[in-house]
């Protein structure tokens, strides 16, 4: 299952993805933990020092691995190089598990140890000085678009993303990606603003989006969100001690958070575990190729100097049944 934390910056959906994927690692799921937001922190939510989080490989810097390995012997991608982040897969691309191991996760992951549980952390990478002025930073997340676009992953296996804040998550078709969306908003005008603009965006995609009310202090929070998000309002966080111990990088075993902070994951958990019968993997397949052919045709054929269009493999579609097609 594919799982998208969005939100505006300072909205807490960095610290709510972490409490979550120590949520799932304590019931012994297999997670992948991505943090895609430019502004690295989901390492240090996960109990990572300063150093341990700076040494983490980053995946925009390893993209010319990453397209070779998932190109596999695809006849229709002539090289590496005429990859860009929403080429498809196809006929003998390879494919990515969330329970194996592979050249990809030896490269780009790190395990991460929580109160004993196991998860794998993969990060963008941070801006550079060397990106100032002379970079977009979305070009770093589409190693994780591209990942995502070749990844399979089955029920009760977990791959949770820390998206970018805003709705900068729109500049490219990643967040089609996900079986379910959590944005996380604060009772305030602003924070219900970021909804409102995210679920205008996601209309016509099918995604499903579900709110978290976080920093929810009583009665009158609470009914400011439901008045304004209506039956997408799924959940509210509260004050937490243990975040707040967290934060202070102290943080107590996970097994301590407030019961009704976990009786809120439990409801994430849920609502996730939900969605997967409602997959339509030909549309989501469709979804893919819809934005590769606008990112060929706005800059991806002129960089690369290829039809990518070309790169399309019409009798594909992603899912299980792909797994021996694709060669895995």
């Amino acid at each position: 299952m594919k799982i998208a934390f969005v939100g505006k910056g300072g909205s807490g959906k960095t610290t709510l993805s972490s409490l979550f994927i120590r949520h799932l690692a304590a019931t012994g799921a297999p997670v992948i933990a991505i943090d895609a937001d430019i502004n690295q922190h989901l390492g240090p939510a996960l109990g990572l020092d300063e150093a341990q989080a700076a040494a983490l490989p980053a995946l925009g810097e390893r993209l010319p691995l990453i397209k070779e390995y998932l190109r596999g012997t695809n006849p229709r991608i002539a090289s590496a190089t005429e990859m860009i982040k929403t080429t498809p897969p196809g006929a003998g691309s390879r494919l990515l598990r969330v329970r194996e191991d592979n050249p990809v996760y030896d490269a780009c992951a790190r395990p991460v140890e929580l109160d004993g549980d196991i998860v794998r952390l993969m990060v963008t990478g941070p801006f550079t000085d060397a990106d100032l002025g002379v970079a977009c930073y979305h070009s770093k997340t589409g190693a994780v678009e591209l990942c995502l676009n070749h990844l399979v992953d089955g029920p009760r296996e977990y791959v949770v993303v820390d998206m970018t804040a805003g709705s900068d998550s729109f500049a490219s078709g990643m967040f089609t990606r996900f079986d379910i969306t959590f944005l996380v908003a604060e009772p305030t005008r602003k924070g219900v603003s970021v909804y409102r603009q995210y679920k205008e965006y996601a209309r016509d995609f099918g995604v499903v989006l579900k709110v978290v009310g976080n920093k929810v202090q009583g009665q009158d929070d609470l009914d400011f969100l439901r008045a304004e998000v209506g039956d997408d309002l799924l959940v509210t966080i509260g004050h937490s001690d243990w975040v707040r111990a967290l934060e202070k990088g102290r943080p107590p075993r996970f097994a301590l958070l407030e019961d009704v902070n976990r009786h809120a994951l439990r409801r994430l958990r849920t609502a996730v575990d939900a969605t997967y019968d409602l997959r339509d993997q030909e549309r989501y397949t469709q979804q893919m190729v819809h934005f590769h052919l606008k990112n060929a045709r706005s800059w991806g054929n002129e960089r690369t100097g290829a039809d990518l269009a070309a790169q399309i493999d019409p009798s594909f579609v992603l899912g299980e049944s792909a797994v021996t097609a694709a060669g895995v």
